[in-house]
């Protein structure tokens, strides 16, 4: 390159044009959701003092400083060079990981949680602002001169930058912040993931309903729920091998050898002779595991390799959620057993998520009008301008009041995404798709919580709970992307 064109692209990103190049709809975007979040905000704290909307004293007047300083947070990251991002992005992630280990330490005991750091009157969680630093590092990493998802090391290089917060976190006794870097798994998938890995998530958390969700009843001597597990693995695993190794002859042989096994337990349970099945449908799972692996190496179908290390996987799985469940604290194993509908505690664990419901279905389709809701008024639920700042919109603007705050988010989401995808470098798409796996996390817990599919983990509702850690982090997230967004023309020069 020669020194005059060096000259140009040196003064062209020196230029002051990031505001000119700025994504203007998603700042009205933003600013629409900070909006009617401070309303939302008011409306869950009024009283009938009739204090205004701007004091102090309420929850809305701080909320609106919070904002202000959210502007100039998001100023002053539009007049930073973009480069400094990925530049400083390894420094910014080890930095948050010092000051989350620290806050264990010198944060106060609030409500059994170590998570929060005071400096006078102001109360800051690191733990909000680490999301930002793990989605840098993140896309730091892909951004690594030809780095790719297909070795076991890089896998391991990139869950390791989101599982060391969330782990620290956990260590805090905040579970559900640390639940979020798990957003990032999402991004792992964009960039070239199997669908496989997301695949056996989903069919973790369904190993984990069933067995919990039927652990009371019982089949041949066994938990009702674990024997539908073990049905299930058997099923999936004579369909997967006929599928991969295209064997009508291996399919009918593990149809045959799983049916025979179990008609035979049935017709001696019929006679009342008990054998330990458990343990017996658990070995035959594990022969026919072992058995497709050695086929994959013979036949050479390293497919029925993945059909074995499958079943094993969710064996090995499905026979350690009795021993994992029990060291989860009191409180969150409550939390999880009411919101499968295994037990009833509307006064204690239940009480939130149902005044929440009561709230959510007397809105009814238009709602009781503004500062009208009875369960919100006379507060009836708790932490009604945090975690379940939902429910206020839903008693006060009904179904469209709740399905028009859902579209927002909805258009904000996909923005994030076509801002991702039209990226010219690894680390900002990456850390676009980051920003969106975030917010997606964030919107669909909080919301499932607050209508009782999901356990309440303390998610805030991006830009409508109340808190200025909360605001400020979702803030840095996305004002840095688009930060970088805008200097997309630059990096193409």
């Amino acid at each position: 390159m020669s020194e005059n064109s060096l000259r140009r692209r040196s003064r062209a990103n020196a230029e002051p044009g990031a505001f000119r190049s700025l994504d203007w709809f998603t700042i009205g975007l933003y600013l629409l959701l900070v909006t009617a979040g401070v309303v939302s905000i008011y409306a869950a704290s009024y009283d009938f003092d009739h204090a205004s909307i701007w004091s102090f004293s309420e929850f809305s007047g701080k909320q609106i400083c919070w904002i202000g300083l959210s502007l100039l947070i998001g100023a002053a990251i539009m007049l930073t060079d973009y480069r400094m991002y990925e530049t400083y992005a390894y420094p910014f992630y080890a930095f948050m990981l010092i000051v989350l280990v620290v806050t264990i330490f010198v944060a106060p005991d609030i409500k059994g949680s170590h998570s929060w750091l005071r400096f006078g009157p102001v109360s800051v969680q690191p733990a909000e602002f680490a999301k930002c630093a793990a989605a840098l590092a993140l896309a730091k990493l892909f951004n690594t001169y030809n780095f790719k998802l297909n070795s076991p090391s890089n896998y391991l290089k990139a869950i390791a930058i989101f599982l060391v917060p969330s782990f620290i976190i956990i260590c805090q006794n905040e579970t559900g912040s640390a639940l979020t870097f798990f957003a990032l798994f999402f991004v792992l998938y964009r960039e070239g993931m199997s669908g496989i890995v997301l695949l056996a998530a989903v069919i973790a958390v369904a190993i984990f309903v069933v067995i919990m969700k039927y652990a009371e009843n019982s089949v041949l001597a066994m938990a009702q729920g674990e024997f539908i597990v073990y049905m299930l693995i058997m099923l999936v695993m004579v369909f997967m091998a006929g599928l991969f190794a295209k064997s009508v002859k291996l399919m009918r042989l593990l149809f045959l050898g799983f049916g025979g096994l179990v008609a035979v337990a049935f017709i001696l349970g019929a006679f009342e002779i008990v054998l330990p099945w458990k343990w017996i449908f658990m070995a035959a799972i594990i022969i026919a595991a072992l058995y497709l692996v050695i086929l994959s190496f013979r036949d050479h179908i390293r497919k029925l390799m993945v059909c074995g290390i499958f079943a094993l996987g969710s064996l090995i799985f499905a026979f350690s959620v009795n021993t994992l469940f029990p060291l989860l604290q009191p409180h969150q194993q409550n939390r999880i057993l009411v919101s499968l509908g295994i037990t009833a505690d509307p006064r204690g664990q239940g009480y939130n998520v149902n005044q929440s419901l009561i709230a959510i279905g007397s809105g009814g389709v238009t709602g009781k009008g503004f500062l009208n809701g009875t369960q919100t008024k006379l507060k009836y639920v708790p932490e009604q301008h945090t975690d379940f700042i939902f429910c206020t919109i839903g008693e006060e603007h009904g179904y469209v009041g709740t399905s028009a705050v859902l579209l927002l988010f909805l258009l904000l989401i996909l923005r994030i995404i076509s801002i991702a995808e039209r990226q010219p470098t690894a680390f900002s798409r990456v850390y676009g798709y980051s920003v969106a796996s975030i917010f997606i996390f964030h919107l669909c817990i909080n919301v499932g919580m607050v209508i009782g599919l999901c356990p309440v983990i303390g998610i805030p509702l991006p830009f409508f709970s109340y808190g200025g850690s909360s605001l400020w982090g979702f803030t840095i997230l996305l004002f840095i992307l688009l930060r970088l967004d805008a200097a997309r023309k630059l990096i193409r020069r």
